[in-house]
């Protein structure tokens, strides 16, 4: 039980910070377009830990100069507060902001057992509701569940290419050989650094993507699901990420590990409602091929080298694989469209991402980080090629480290793009 001092006590500083909170520093980002801000769904913001979610919401509102109510419930004196007491909670908003606000963003809002009924009522009562929540607690399926449909979710990822740009001050409008340098040089560094916006400015970033994972496998997942053996779940994580773009086979992860197939499918599960893992399905018209070795990749391409037990090899064809399924997740939410990869047989060509709108391929794209070779640009432009005769789709993309231009195969172009070009949004 909390005291309505102590809620009030709470509550008073954390309105102090607010009043405080600078947002003119801070880099523009694109889930703040997907917020809803006058409808009755709960705006629920979602991802992997450390990327921003509270400040992602705290701009989205202070740049509207929108007034709202701020509760964040991860402070240790709010740490024995009930479900019953959040009324309290409601009561000393009340107080310190009035009576008549319209909008009310809860930080951490499970961290109270039973919060889902006062999100509701809240909703019932006309409120628009900002929600975050840490992974640690819950996960986005709870939010699913909890919400039954009344809610809007906004899926979070570390920096995109442009957002680090952005950040690091790159000039992306000189056409000096100084500043293209400095644009292929940022590459190179995303590649590597990668994209949480706390480890841009810190020296021992192995001390800080090492306890990043260990939050995740640690707290979100062995605590949550009693997990015994956390040496073998940190095993798959490992394993995940040293063969980061490539097809999951249950089976042989299972006779490497000693584990039976329903224990991985479990944990590779809780990987992805935990966020630290995306899963790519095969493009087929057949749900049981399109479950079949999904395509694993890391939510940060920075959590491949910054980490412990890392031996795997500096494949940068993978890593920039990698950064272009996270950036087009990011603009499939923005246009609701679906993404898989192409590879209908052992003997077929692999194409790297499908976009479907539905079930229509509206876009096929290929990743290779160099194609100066011949026999890799044929291979490349033929698996596209082909593709596109078979899921009738006539917008081709290749992505690579290379000059931006167009190229006419049988009369089907294909649109040869510069990885900087791509990743700033130059299509």
């Amino acid at each position: 039980m909390v005291d309505e001092i102590i809620i009030m006590r709470v509550l008073s500083e954390q309105a102090e910070y607010i009043r405080n909170f600078d947002c003119s520093k801070l880099v523009d980002r694109m889930e703040e377009s997907l917020f809803e801000f006058d409808t009755s769904l709960a705006q629920v913001v979602i991802g992997v830990r450390r990327s921003g979610k509270s400040t992602l919401c705290l701009k989205a509102l202070l740049d509207r100069k929108i007034r709202f109510a701020y509760a964040n419930l991860d402070d240790d004196r709010l740490a024995y507060m009930n479900v019953g007491e959040l009324n309290t909670l409601l009561s000393c908003l009340y107080q310190l902001y009035g009576t008549d606000f319209q909008y009310i963003f809860l930080d951490e809002v499970q961290n109270v057992d039973g919060w889902h009924f006062f999100v509701n009522r809240l909703l019932r009562m006309g409120l628009h509701v900002f929600v975050t929540g840490s992974n640690a607690k819950l996960l986005s399926s709870e939010f699913a569940s909890h919400l039954t449909g009344r809610y809007n979710e906004i899926r979070l990822y570390p920096f995109s290419f442009s957002e680090y740009c952005v950040y690091n001050g790159i000039d992306f409008s000189s056409n000096t050989t100084k500043a293209e340098a400095d644009r292929k040089r940022a590459l190179i560094d995303y590649l590597e650094i990668g994209g949480f916006p706390e480890l841009q400015r810190i020296q021992n970033r192995r001390a800080y993507v090492n306890s990043l994972i260990e939050a995740v496998v640690l707290k979100d997942i062995q605590q949550r699901y009693k997990i015994r053996n956390a040496n073998a779940l940190m095993d798959i994580v490992n394993l995940l990420i040293d063969n980061n773009c490539q097809p999951v086979n249950v089976n042989a992860v299972s006779d490497l590990l000693g584990l039976e197939v329903k224990t991985i499918r479990k944990y590779l599960s809780y990987l992805r409602q935990a966020f630290i893992f995306a899963f790519l399905p095969r493009h087929s018209f057949k749900s049981s091929m399109r479950l079949r070795n999904p395509k694993a990749y890391i939510v940060d391409i920075g959590m491949i080298s910054n980490r412990a037990s890392s031996l795997s090899a500096d494949n940068f064809g993978w890593r920039l694989e990698n950064v272009v399924y996270i950036e087009l997740m990011r603009r499939a939410a923005r246009d609701f469209l679906d993404i898989y990869y192409y590879k209908p047989s052992s003997r077929t060509k692999e194409v790297d991402f499908v976009v479907c709108d539905r079930n229509r391929p509206v876009h096929l794209v290929q990743v290779a980080y160099d194609i100066t070779s011949p026999k890799t640009f044929n291979r490349e432009t033929s698996a596209l090629l082909l593709a596109s005769s078979v899921l009738q789709c006539d917008n081709l993309t290749l992505i690579a480290q290379t000059k931006s231009r167009d190229e006419t195969f049988n009369g089907k172009t294909i649109h040869i793009r510069s990885a900087l070009d791509w990743l700033m949004g130059m299509q």
